[in-house]
């Protein structure tokens, strides 16, 4: 499972707020819930968000390992 826990850590250090998010990555309010939500995103949207915090996929998102069910 991708979780996008990083993200928010790396928003709060460089003072970017959810807003200040969509607005500068063109991203509507719709996929910020879904990266809370930890759901699906495109990964045009993990390159606009790497671009505007300058930063790498690593700083924003983690690969955590689940059981399958």
């Amino acid at each position: 499972m991708i979780v996008f826990d990083k993200l928010w850590a790396t928003m709060k250090n460089k003072g970017f707020s959810t807003y200040k998010l969509r607005e500068e990555c063109g991203i509507d309010s719709k996929t910020v819930r879904r990266l809370k939500a930890n759901e699906n995103i495109e990964t045009k949207t993990l390159d606009k968000i790497c671009k505007a915090l300058d930063c790498k996929i690593e700083d924003i998102a983690e690969y955590i390992v689940t059981e399958e069910k």
